[in-house]
């Protein structure tokens, strides 16, 4: 049995420790592992699926990031979390249209890790991000207004001021954040 093959069985065996020292061996192998890793990721088994995707996070290539892609809409709330991190890693424009459909997830940490993902793409993703805080479902403005303080692009500093006159802490405190990181603070007179 080849090296590749000893760790595609052990990353499928069910044991968490055992198949994360095959996804960091097989991440090392490359290319080379990636054909196994694709083939593994359209398994019926969405532990095997997880696993696929969590070894190819370490893999940069455009077939990784077309597999986090699609992955997004795994029927597994965790292989769509796992493909969103490996989007984090792999930032892709083309994973745009999809993260911002993650972020409205009643999951909060799949929305989370959408939201990282989209900040990885960074000055891309703002135009999208902006709709989204002016049309999108309460968990994706919150999310997008989180992304946008954390991009920092000056695109968003009309939305994050319209944010601020919202009933809303968290939109508040990220919208405040984005300003002040973009040197626009606020300052408050007393009348």
């Amino acid at each position: 049995m080849s090296d590749l093959e000893t760790w595609l069985h052990q990353l499928s065996s069910g044991d968490d420790s055992q198949a994360e020292r095959a996804a960091r061996a097989l991440a090392k192998l490359g290319e080379q592992a990636l054909p196994s890793l694709l083939k593994l990721a359209a398994s019926p088994d969405h532990d095997q699926r997880w696993w696929a995707l969590r070894a190819m996070a370490e893999i940069p290539s455009p077939q990784s990031k077309a597999a986090f892609i699609h992955a997004l809409g795994d029927p597994h709330i965790n292989v769509r979390q796992c493909a969103a991190l490996g989007l984090r890693y792999q930032p892709t424009v083309e994973a745009v249209p999809a993260l911002l459909e993650a972020l409205a997830s009643q999951d909060k940490l799949l929305a989370r890790l959408a939201a990282d993902a989209l900040i990885a793409v960074g000055h891309q993703a703002v135009p999208d991000l902006i709709l989204t805080v002016k049309n999108g479902h309460p968990t994706a403005r919150l999310e997008a207004v989180r992304a946008l303080a954390l991009i920092g692009d000056p695109r968003a500093i009309p939305i994050l001021y319209s944010v601020l006159s919202e009933e809303s802490t968290f939109m508040e405190y990220w919208a405040t954040e984005g300003l002040d990181r973009m040197g626009i603070g606020i300052t408050y007179v007393k009348p």
